[in-house]
């Protein structure tokens, strides 16, 4: 009788340490979410980028990637996200598809530009850059260093 009770009472605990866990992972991740305004991009690669991926300007998350889509006249990739509404980002910005390391994810990032007149919500950022196939690059290294002989 004193191993099942011991047994039930630690299995409560592990169950409300997992629901205390979700709940914060819940909430945390529904504060991403905050309102703001739209902006869209045009990019020829978006590799690695998906819903929910970071917008940082300057290293600090400034919004969220919200859709994609693909233009079937030009077929470049069209990437909506959403900007925080106190943040104002100048209307000649630039933005491109990086990575946070060698193993970390991909996110978007602002470089602000120096107009006086800031992007509207609904407008295009019309200087960007796409994603870069590190794989690519490396096998391009790799084979294009040993052929030189």
């Amino acid at each position: 009788m004193q191993n099942t009770t011991t047994e039930t009472f630690i299995g409560v605990l592990v169950v409300a340490v997992f629901a205390v866990v979700l709940f914060f992972a819940y909430s945390s991740a529904s504060r991403g979410n905050a309102s703001g305004y739209d902006v869209k991009a045009s990019f020829t690669s978006v590799d690695g980028v998906a819903p929910g991926t970071d917008v940082r300007l300057n290293g600090i998350k400034v919004g969220t990637v919200s859709s994609l889509e693909l233009d079937p006249t030009t077929y470049r990739a069209i990437l909506h996200f959403t900007i925080q509404s106190d943040v104002k980002i100048p209307d000649d910005s630039s933005v491109k598809i990086t990575s946070a390391g060698l193993l970390g994810g991909e996110y978007l990032a602002i470089i602000p530009g120096g107009d006086d007149k800031m992007l509207a919500s609904g407008g295009t950022l019309t200087n960007t850059q796409g994603s870069i196939d590190l794989m690519d690059l490396l096998g391009r290294f790799i084979y294009g260093s040993t052929g030189s002989k």
